[in-house]
């Protein structure tokens, strides 16, 4: 192995700007099929500790957790990388035409995907396959594994609807800076439900007129928020611990009254880690709060009562007067929207309906936003006003 960390080391000593093109690219063809090589190595050696459960002698429960553990790699690639290497261990053909450089990683790893719909079906066709997998395109090859496992299926004497729901997955993790990642395959029943649910909620936007500038794929991501937050706020959902699930951020009482570095962490999330202080203050707006007293970060002293900080009531009373969201030009509907805090409670404001206004949670977030969209209170009307000073009219525009 020390080789093959001097061989690292020598390439990165070339120069590449002196190099000709015709020498670059052949140095690159060799390192392409040298990475599939080396990447079909580390697979097997990834069996190996499988199979001696090499992985336990640390206490984890799983090759899996050992390769998210040690090598900080993400839960996505991870389960990937134990799923082919334990598959290529029954793969002969596959694991030969690796072997001999006319397979691509991707390619064995759409075949690895195509064993697991039925493993003596496929060892049947195993040689065809990965023929098709020397001569075409990576596209080409997922269609001819389609149009395989179709006739499988349907010959197979056990029920394709079943069969469908086996390979049902759906991983979410998170990544750099609490971004979380999902991928998955749904069976057709969920995929329809999925599909059905973000289609009403991206179309309501639609006809709010509220599409603006993001991309279909944001504004999918959007309303994937608003389901899972329309979940969380339905008052049947059942309980585990003694209490309905939701949003929990646990953030210092000083950090809430503070917006003097909005980029430092006022907040940690259950999952997703810290939360910035312009996020504690407009989730505060509208939340329950449990007040827990520490001896320094990790003694609790006393527990509080879990109390919502605009009683059900009172949001009915804001409701009732506001309709909708209240941000000049919006029409989000009260379910879509937050009780804002006019002046913030953390400073001093008051929960009363007269301090009180429906934000939609896009709006929410520009107005608790650093340097946004100002909003205060003028003879008891809302004024919003822009990053520049300027006053918003009820219509968006500015006043004359």
């Amino acid at each position: 192995m020390s080789e093959l960390g001097s061989a690292v080391e020598a390439l990165r000593a070339e120069t590449l700007a002196e190099m000709p093109d015709a020498l670059i690219e052949e140095n690159f063809t060799e390192m392409q099929r040298a990475s599939e090589q080396i990447e079909l190595e580390r697979l097997r050696r990834i069996a190996e500790i499988d199979r001696r459960g090499i992985h336990r002698r640390d206490g984890h429960l799983s090759v899996v957790v050992w390769l998210v553990d040690r090598f900080r790699v993400s839960w996505g690639s991870a389960r990937e990388a134990v799923r082919t290497a334990r598959s290529l261990g029954d793969m002969g053909t596959t694991r030969r035409a690796l072997e001999e450089g006319g397979l691509s990683m991707p390619a064995a790893r759409a075949l690895v995907a195509a064993r697991e719909v039925d493993p003596p079906a496929f060892a049947q066709v195993e040689d065809v396959l990965v023929e098709a997998a020397r001569t075409q395109p990576l596209a080409q090859l997922k269609r001819a594994i389609a149009h395989w496992r179709e006739r499988v299926e349907r010959e197979r004497p056990i029920d394709r609807e079943q069969s469908l729901r086996r390979r049902r997955h759906f991983h979410a993790s998170v990544t750099f800076e609490g971004m979380v990642r999902v991928d998955g395959d749904l069976d057709p029943e969920t995929g329809e439900s999925l599909l059905t649910a973000l289609r009403a909620a991206t179309d309501a936007e639609v006809r709010s007129g509220d599409g603006g500038s993001r991309t279909p794929a944001r504004r999918r991501a959007d309303a994937l928020g608003e389901i899972c937050r329309g979940f969380l706020d339905r008052c049947d959902r059942p309980q585990i611990a003694g209490e309905r699930p939701h949003i929990t951020l646990t953030v210092d009482a000083s950090a809430l009254a503070t917006l003097a570095d909005a980029t430092a962490p006022a907040g940690e999330f259950d999952h997703v880690g810290p939360a910035s202080p312009p996020t504690a203050r407009r989730l505060a707006c509208d939340a329950s709060v449990m007040r827990v007293v520490t001896a320094g970060r990790s003694e609790p002293l006393d527990v509080g009562r879990r109390t919502p900080i605009v009683p059900p009531s009172m949001r009915r009373a804001v409701v009732v007067r506001d309709v909708q969201c209240r941000f000049p030009g919006c029409d989000r509907p009260h379910t879509w929207c937050d009780a804002h805090h006019v002046q913030h409670w953390a400073d001093g404001g008051s929960t009363a309906t007269s301090n009180l206004l429906l934000l939609c949670r896009p709006h929410h977030r520009l107005v608790h936003r650093p340097g946004g969209f100002r909003l205060e209170l003028v003879d008891g009307q809302p004024v919003f006003r822009r990053p520049d000073g300027s006053a918003l009219s009820a219509d968006g525009r500015a006043p004359p």
